[in-house]
């Protein structure tokens, strides 16, 4: 797998990548995804949802500032983007937190085909039917083998899942692949893990092996992140400087760079936990 290619089909292609997004992070999502090479839209209202994602290459659903209205919107979209067979990335912001967020991630994930589901270890394990201790958006703990159960999670949905944390992990349910690169400020940046399921997005919609885009994906925003790192000495001041080390990345740079091991999943016959 080489990131640097996907990476100059990105730029190349300028996907559309739709969002049902958060509204803390709507403006980040959107200047992230034009860093990358895309162009975003930012289309809530379930009366244009379905038209709008007809003429996108990608959605984006995140649960971040969540309300049944956009529940329904979310399925309308979704279920228009599965008609047309294109990808969709959940991002399921603190499911596990509250009756809302938990019951709605669980309703997307029957309904529609997604492709990339995206979230901390806490939300993944939790999705799994795992134990996991979740503090507003943020993972504190997991009880149990975190790759196992996104292993198990992408086996059920046939999703590719993504686990975030000091090492990403990302799974088809038989192969996982571990991300090394990144910068502890990204834990310190609010909205950094919204924007990086915009870039999957991006990704998603020129790559359609999606375990393969999710890897990319990652390995680029925390590229650039590394590279932003090296010119910040604080969150605020990182903040800016990604969406600019992210704009200016190369291809040759990204494959120079990436870091990630890919190996079988251990376990696989291990049953959704209860």
């Amino acid at each position: 797998m080489d990131t640097g290619n996907i990476f100059t089909a990105l730029r190349e292609r300028k996907p559309l990548i739709h969002h049902i997004t958060n509204q803390v992070t709507i403006s980040e999502c959107a200047n992230i995804t034009l860093a990358a090479g895309g162009l975003p839209i930012m289309a809530h209202a379930v009366e244009e949802v379905a038209e709008m994602v007809a003429n996108a290459d990608a959605l984006v659903l995140n649960l971040g500032t969540l309300t049944p209205n956009q529940v329904e919107a979310m399925l309308l979209a979704g279920e228009r983007a599965n008609d047309l067979q294109l990808p969709i990335i959940l991002d399921p912001v603190g499911a596990g937190t509250t009756r809302l967020r938990s019951e709605s991630a669980k309703q997307l994930l029957t309904k529609l085909k997604i492709s990339i589901i995206k979230g901390n270890a806490a939300e993944i394990a939790i999705l799994a039917g795992g134990m996991a201790e979740i503090k507003g958006v943020e993972s504190i703990a997991v009880s149990g083998n975190v790759d196992i159960l996104a292993a198990a999670l992408a086996r059920e949905t046939g999703a590719v899942v993504v686990a975030t944390g000091a090492a990403d992990l990302v799974t088809d349910g038989c192969r996982l692949f571990e991300v090394y690169n990144g910068h502890p400020f990204m834990a310190e940046v609010v909205g950094t893990g919204c924007m990086t399921a915009s870039v999957m997005g991006c990704f998603a919609a020129v790559e359609h092996n999606y375990l393969h885009a999710a890897v990319s994906a990652l390995v680029t925003i925390n590229v650039a992140a590394e590279e932003a790192a090296l010119e910040a000495t604080a969150p605020n001041a990182f903040k800016n400087k990604l969406f600019d080390k992210l704009y200016g990345l190369t291809p040759a740079t990204l494959t120079s760079k990436q870091r990630f091991k890919k190996r079988v999943v251990e376990n696989q016959t291990t049953d959704r936990m209860q």
